[in-house]
């Protein structure tokens, strides 16, 4: 019998491949690839042609270090990381993007990134 965490895990893979047949990131409209371990989150901007990382993002990047304190929730440093990745995407000249939200369900960590991404101007 398989246990619960590997059936998690490969339910995950059909959805990012499906996804991922629709996904396609471009030099105008890049793809925003998110990944979330426990601990931190990470966003991608990735041109999909070129197979290039234009701008990255994470808990662990030192502009989010910096403003994460002890006391905030997973969910506000997600909300920090999408906002420091829509900055960063604004800095190269780039408005719109793709998300890819990687086979995760749009809820909670995920969510916040892609509202804090908005807020700070990225468009999907």
């Amino acid at each position: 019998m398989e246990t619960m965490s590997k059936k998690r895990r490969l339910a995950r893979a059909v959805r990012r491949r499906r996804v991922r047949k629709k996904v396609i990131g471009t030099a105008e409209r890049p793809r925003l690839n998110v990944f979330r371990s426990s601990k931190h989150i990470y966003a991608q901007l990735i041109n999909d042609k070129n197979g290039t990382t234009l701008a990255s993002a994470s808990t662990l990047s030192e502009d989010v270090r910096s403003q994460v304190t002890a006391e905030m929730k997973k969910c506000e440093r997600s909300k920090l990381v999408g906002k420091a990745i829509a900055e960063r995407a604004r800095s190269k000249g780039i408005t719109a993007v793709t998300f890819d939200r990687n086979g995760y369900v749009y809820h909670g960590r995920i969510q916040a990134l892609a509202e804090g991404a908005r807020e700070a101007g990225l468009e999907f």
